[in-house]
C-alpha cells in the first residue's frame, strides 16, 4: 500500500525533483536527503591541509574576514598562525601577528624580542655567507654553482618574507640553467612566489614556459602546473578556462602541492567554475563522468552532491548545498572575491534550465523551488528575459511565465520548402552533368585546345 502511494504520480515526482514542497499531497511527507551543513568550520582540520607560507596566509585571511562577532574563530586562527610562524624565520610577519593578537591570548602569545633578535642575527650571518659564496662562484664562472647560489638566495629571501627579492633571485637562475629540469625548477619557484605576491600574470607566463619543456615533466609536476594555471584563470575571472585546468589535474597531485593548494580546493574550484560555465553536455562528460576528477570530488561530498543535484534538476537541494557552503567559501583566500559572481551564474543557469522544458510555469511553484519570493523571482526572470537568456514573458497578474516558442507549423513549412529547393537544385545539377557526359562535351573542348 505504501509503495503504491509513493509512486502514485510521475508529475508529482517531477515537481518534487524541482524543489516543490514535500508536503500537501495526500497529507504525506516525503523523505529527502540529508543536507550537509557547512556552518561549523574546523580551522585546525582546514589548516592541516596546507604547509609553509600559504598555511599562514590562509589563517591570517580567516582572522581578517571571519567577522568581528566571531572572535573565537579569529583568535584560534591567530594562535595557529603564531605557532606556525615561530617554526620559521619571518620576524616581520611575526611582529604583525603579535600586534593583531594584542595580548588576547595570554603571555605565551606576546612579543618574543629575544627570538626575533636571534633570528635576525642568524639571518645576517647567513646572508653574508651566501653573498661570499656567490661571489666566489662568479669568479670561477661555473654555471651550475652560480645557478645554485642564486637559488639559495631565493630560498633565503622567501623564508624571510622578502618575496620580491626572492622572485628576482629565482629568475636570475634562468641564464645559468643547463638542463630542462633546471628550467622547470626555476619556473616552479617563480610560480610559487608569484602566487603568494598575487602576480598572476607572472604565474601564467611561467606555467607556459614550463609546459614547453614537456619532455622533462612528470605527472606530479604537470598536475601542479594545471593547478597554477587554474588559479591564474580564476583570479582573472576566466571561469571556464579555470574549470578546464582544474578538471585536467591528475589525481597524482595528492598533497604534493599543499604549499599552494589542497586537493579539496581542486574539487571546489573546479566544480563551482564548471557549474557556472558548462552546459549540461559538458557537465556530464567533463565533470560527472570524469574518472580522474571524481577522485577529487570524493574528498568534498558537498560539492559532488550539488553537482549531481544540478544535473538531475534537483535545484532546491543544489541551492541549499550552495547556501550551506557559502560562509566557508567566503573564507577561502582565492575564491573569496568570486563567490558572489559564481553563485549568481549558477543560479541563473538553474532558472534557465528550470523553465526550458515548459510552455508555462507557475511562478508560485517556481519560487518555492528556488527558496525565494515571487516578487524576487519576477525580478530575476525579467533580468534574464531582458538579457535574452530566457525566451518568455511574465504574466504578473496571474503569476505565470509563458514561453515564447517559435511557430512550429510555420517552421515546418519553411523546412519543407527549403528541402524542396535543395532537391530541385541537386536534380538540375545531376541532369546537367549527365548531358555533359552524354555528349562528351569536356573531351571535345579539351581536344580543341590541344
Amino acid at each position: 500500500m505504501d509503495a503504491d502511494d509513493e509512486s502514485s504520480n510521475p508529475m508529482i515526482d517531477e515537481i518534487y525533483a524541482n524543489g516543490g514542497s514535500p508536503e500537501g499531497v495526500g497529507g504525506e511527507k516525503r523523505s529527502r536527503r540529508l543536507i550537509i551543513s557547512g556552518d561549523q568550520f574546523d580551522i585546525e582540520a582546514y589548516a592541516s591541509l596546507y604547509s609553509g607560507r600559504t598555511k599562514i596566509a590562509r589563517l591570517l585571511f580567516i582572522a581578517d574576514h571571519c567577522g568581528g562577532d566571531n572572535s573565537a574563530m579569529q583568535l584560534e586562527a591567530l594562535r595557529m598562525a603564531f605557532d606556525e610562524i615561530k617554526k620559521g624565520e619571518n620576524t616581520q610577519l611575526f611582529r604583525e601577528v603579535v600586534n593583531k593578537i594584542g595580548g588576547r591570548l595570554g603571555p605565551d602569545y606576546t612579543m618574543d624580542v629575544a627570538w626575533c633578535e636571534t633570528v635576525d642575527r642568524r639571518a645576517e650571518q647567513k646572508k653574508e655567507k651566501l653573498d661570499n659564496e656567490l661571489n666566489a662562484y662568479r669568479t670561477n664562472l661555473i654555471k651550475e654553482s652560480i645557478r645554485m647560489g642564486y637559488n639559495d638566495f631565493g630560498d633565503f629571501y622567501y623564508a624571510h618574507g622578502q618575496l620580491g627579492e626572492a622572485f628576482k633571485s629565482y629568475v636570475r637562475t634562468r641564464d645559468y640553467c643547463t638542463t630542462s629540469k633546471h628550467i622547470i625548477h626555476m619556473c616552479m619557484s617563480a610560480i610559487l612566489v608569484s602566487i603568494e605576491m598575487g602576480q598572476f600574470t607572472h604565474v601564467a607566463s611561467y606555467v607556459s614556459k614550463a609546459e614547453q619543456t614537456h619532455e622533462a615533466l612528470d605527472q606530479i609536476t604537470a598536475a601542479k602546473l594545471r593547478c597554477a594555471a587554474g588559479l591564474a584563470n580564476l583570479v582573472s575571472k576566466k571561469y571556464k578556462l579555470a574549470a578546464r585546468k582544474f578538471l585536467e589535474t591528475a589525481p597524482e597531485l595528492g598533497s604534493h602541492y599543499n604549499e599552494v593548494i589542497a586537493p579539496q580546493d581542486v574539487a571546489t574550484y573546479g566544480g563551482l567554475c564548471a557549474l557556472a560555465t558548462f552546459d549540461r553536455t559538458e557537465l556530464k562528460a567533463k565533470v560527472i563522468d570524469n574518472i580522474n576528477f571524481r577522485n577529487f570530488l570524493e574528498l568534498v561530498p558537498e560539492v559532488r552532491e550539488l553537482i549531481n543535484d544540478f544535473y538531475s534538476s534537483h535545484y532546491a537541494s543544489c541551492l541549499e548545498y550552495l547556501a550551506n557552503l557559502k560562509a566557508n567559501l567566503l573564507l577561502d583566500i582565492h575564491l573569496h572575491d568570486h563567490v558572489e559572481t559564481l553563485y549568481d551564474q549558477i543560479r541563473h543557469k538553474a532558472l534557465i534550465q528550470y523553465t526550458l522544458p515548459f510552455v508555462s510555469v507557475d511562478l508560485q511553484m517556481m519560487a518555492s523551488a528556488f527558496k525565494t519570493t515571487i516578487t524576487g523571482l519576477e525580478k530575476e526572470l525579467v533580468a534574464l528575459i531582458t538579457d535574452n537568456q530566457i525566451q518568455a514573458r511574465v504574466d504578473s497578474h496571474n503569476k505565470i511565465l509563458y514561453a515564447r516558442h517559435a511557430d512550429q507549423r510555420n517552421a515546418t513549412f519553411q523546412r519543407v520548402l527549403e528541402t524542396g529547393r535543395v532537391f530541385d537544385r541537386d536534380v538540375r545539377s545531376m541532369l546537367l552533368r549527365t548531358n555533359l557526359i552524354k555528349y562528351d562535351y569536356n573531351a571535345r573542348s579539351l581536344s580543341r585546345k590541344l
